[in-house]
């Protein structure tokens, strides 16, 4: 089975949930997998060395300054260009996957993917928690600048043949099928005692990881390193050698980051507290606050104390908070898997 995954570069959550998927995949002996993204390439090499990556812009996602911030402007200008010429880009992919020989192809979740699918006559299956038609809806640069944008978008969505939901999702009201499926997460398997020790951490106190990687934030790393009340694990990008980042999310009591898929599936497979601050403006950011206080402990700091290091209270409020109502089914990876291979035999 000859598979074909596009993957969005905005932020690193859809390549890390890809990459589950992708692992689950390989179980079959018979499925070959091409990538096409514009993700950065270290984190395949870094978790799927044998994969093929082929350095591809499959959409334009939002422009983010930071991790706090969106320019609405740069976004509609980078979606009225993208879009303009879409049916000419929907043509060149089409060719692009007959010549790969593709059987299936897996979009998470540029719309191009799934036009360009239809119009090779491959079936085409959506994996995400949004569309990008309901991402953009929110913004009126878009609208006034790339008004062509989100119809296209919404027209290349109802050519899928499937779209597998993760939980917190929103949109999907242009996919003609839609199944729902568990979260999509990467799972520590080591003993976060052990991943302390290893790494030379106090087990006797609080242990926050800052998790801003994808867009960075400017925050006082070397004042917080210096508390007495908690210790602080900052990774730049990658994990310390020997480590996965799951394994840090799972040694940690508390991730301090902003709210997305996510983190907030990898707090809710590792048992993790989430200290959150607030985020440009997405229309995801209030569903997510609403959705995910039933599968982990969250609680929200203002920018203004966390960029200002005033972070103790809060995290010592955050770890009286009692459990979560619900405990989050996290094998969306196999049921996704399952799910694919079933639709590519019909």
């Amino acid at each position: 089975m000859r598979i074909v995954f596009y993957i969005s570069g905005h932020g690193l959550g859809h390549a890390t949930r890809a990459i589950e998927l992708i692992r689950a995949l390989l179980q079959r002996p018979d499925a070959s997998i091409v990538v096409r993204t514009s993700a950065p390439r270290w984190i395949f090499a870094f978790n799927l060395p044998s994969i093929e990556v082929q350095p591809f812009a499959a959409d334009t996602g939002v422009v983010q300054p930071d991790s706090f911030s969106v320019d609405e402007e740069a976004t509609a200008r980078a979606a009225a260009d993208f879009y303009r010429d879409f049916d000419r880009k929907i043509d060149d992919e089409s060719h692009v996957l007959r010549g790969i020989g593709a059987d299936v192809v897996l979009a998470d979740v540029p719309p191009l993917a799934l036009a360009a699918a239809h119009r090779a006559g491959v079936r085409g299956i959506a994996i995400a928690n949004f569309t990008w038609d309901w991402i953009f809806s929110i913004y009126p640069a878009v609208a006034r600048l790339a008004p062509h944008a989100i119809p296209a978008m919404r027209a290349a969505y109802a050519t899928a043949t499937l779209a597998l939901r993760l939980p917190l999702h929103g949109g999907f009201d242009a996919v003609p099928v839609v199944r729902d499926i568990p979260f999509i997460a990467r799972r520590s398997t080591r003993d976060p005692l052990e991943t302390r020790r290893r790494l030379g951490i106090d087990a006797h106190r609080p242990l926050v990881l800052s998790s801003f990687s994808g867009f960075g934030a400017d925050l006082p790393i070397e004042a917080l390193e210096r508390s007495r009340d908690f210790t602080l694990l900052a990774p730049s990008r990658e994990p310390p050698p020997g480590f996965r980042y799951e394994d840090l999310v799972a040694a940690a009591d508390v991730v301090v980051s902003k709210p997305g898929y996510g983190i907030v599936s990898e707090c809710a497979a590792n048992d993790t507290a989430l200290l959150y601050t607030s985020r440009g403006p997405f229309i995801e950011y209030d569903l997510l606050v609403t959705s995910m206080a039933r599968v982990i402990r969250a609680r929200f700091i203002p920018q203004t104390d966390l960029t200002a290091g005033r972070w103790s209270d809060a995290i010592d409020a955050l770890l009286a908070q009692p459990p979560p109502p619900e405990r989050a089914r996290v094998d969306g990876a196999e049921v996704a898997a399952r799910a694919i291979v079933e639709s590519a035999a019909r």
